[in-house]
């Protein structure tokens, strides 16, 4: 036992006291905006090592930013995808669309329409121009603030809107909160309000892909707070350990809910070197350039379909809006954040670099953003139709047993006995939603 006598004094002690840090934005709302610590660099500067290298050969691009659209509204570098213009064009709609479709949606919430809503405002180009480097069948796990990948690959509007609303024509059946999408058909996983869950299942459906000799790689997105969870490590260590053929991609988009990104770690480091202590490719992308976004996606993708290994990829971008219409962002940041952040918006800048090169001009651009409003506009008429939020045009009443076991339990048969009598004497024969 050790003597009392060897234990290290208390009072009088000349030793420093200990501090514990808690890390601050560098603005909150009144304060000034100062973005000038951010070493963005000039687009086209960084490298583009070969699909196969070592991750020890890219060390630097883990603390670096990949650009490649410059302030001249032109492509730069050997990053760029050298994309034509009808796939720009077309990937340009896909964020229109987007953007009108978070409009209307958002318009419905506030209108009681629907309980909930989250926009992707500043934040398409890391949905819309990675997936469309992806195969269209390969298997993405997203989260809740990725709904440019269904529009991108061509998911029903309606679809989406029905499941907003909860109402009898979603094919969920009201079983997930309001964007929590689901389509097999779309290679498109569940969405879970449960955060980090989807990378552990997005590595371990790319190692099952693997052990198929499939050719599908998996791509998964999540947020830089969520990486804090104990999942994301799960998924990084068997990713690496098994060579699993995923992507992994961090959207940095500097604020969880109302924690700013230093409370994940952003202060002592870029999100994309943790990819260096498990040994994973790490890449860090300007999440604002729809260019860069493409690239590193399509990278990543090629690198994963050689059984080279996964990647980590960390977007950094700019979460223009609220976290969710239940937010409001001008509790706890400047309001002037938005219009000085420096990398700009993704949507403009993409819409800017077709008119420099000569593949667009502001009229062709205001006639689309007219379009897809009033697509959006009619699809949501069509949709209430089939009810809103607390008007009855509900899944049936005796769905809530189905679909959860092939054939059902005698248990779970009382009960849906039990509830149907409860319910005719309520509401009688004729009750609403039998």
């Amino acid at each position: 036992m050790a003597d009392p006598a060897d234990k290290p004094p208390r009072d009088g002690d000349n030793r420093p006291a200990l501090a514990l840090h808690v890390p601050e934005p560098k603005s909150r709302p009144g304060d000034p905006v100062d973005f000038s610590d951010l070493d963005i660099g000039e687009a086209g500067s960084q490298p583009r090592p070969d699909e196969g290298a070592h991750p020890s050969e890219m060390t630097g691009l883990a603390y670096d930013l990949i650009r490649v659209l410059g302030d001249d509204d032109r492509a730069h570098g050997p990053w760029d995808p050298k994309l034509d213009p009808e796939t720009l064009r077309t990937m340009l709609r896909h964020m229109a669309m987007t953007r009108a479709f978070d409009e209307r949606m958002f318009r419905g919430q506030r209108q009681g329409k629907t309980s909930f809503y989250m926009k992707c405002t500043g934040e398409e180009a890391t949905s819309i121009a990675t997936s469309m480097a992806l195969a269209s069948d390969d298997m993405v796990f997203p989260s809740y603030r990725q709904q440019g990948i269904l529009i991108a690959r061509g998911y029903p509007l309606i679809e989406m809107i029905n499941q907003i609303y909860s109402n009898k024509g979603d094919k969920l059946k009201g079983r997930q909160l309001p964007i929590m999408y689901s389509s097999r058909e779309h290679s498109f996983f569940s969405i879970s309000g449960n955060l980090a869950t989807q990378t552990p299942q997005a590595v371990g459906w790319a190692m099952a892909s693997a052990i198929k000799g499939d050719s599908r790689i998996a791509a998964t997105w999540v947020g830089e707070g969520s990486t804090a969870e104990g999942d994301f490590h799960s998924a990084c260590t068997f990713a690496t350990v098994y060579n699993a053929p995923v992507i992994l991609n961090v959207i940095n988009n500097q604020w969880a809910i109302s924690s700013f990104s230093g409370f994940a770690g952003a202060e002592r480091t870029t999100f994309a070197a943790r990819a260096l202590g498990y040994g994973l490719a790490g890449l860090r992308v300007d999440g604002n350039d729809p260019l860069a976004c493409y690239a590193s996606q399509l990278w990543a993708a090629n690198r994963a379909r050689a059984n080279k290994g996964p990647t980590l990829i960390e977007y950094f971008t700019y979460r223009a809006e609220g976290h969710s219409t239940s937010d409001d962002p001008s509790g706890y940041r400047s309001a002037q954040e938005r219009e000085d952040w420096p990398l700009g918006d993704p949507v403009k800048r993409l819409r800017d670099h077709l008119i420099a090169i000569g593949e667009w001009d502001e009229d062709r651009h205001a006639a689309m953003d007219k379009e897809c409003a009033e697509q959006v506009k009619e699809v949501t008429k069509e949709a209430e139709k089939n009810g809103i939020l607390g008007h009855g045009l509900h899944q049936p009443f005796r769905t809530m047993f189905e679909d959860v076991f092939e054939e059902l339990p005698w248990h779970l048969k009382e009960q849906a006995e039990q509830a149907t009598r409860e319910r005719i004497k309520k509401f009688g024969e004729k009750g609403p939603n039998r």
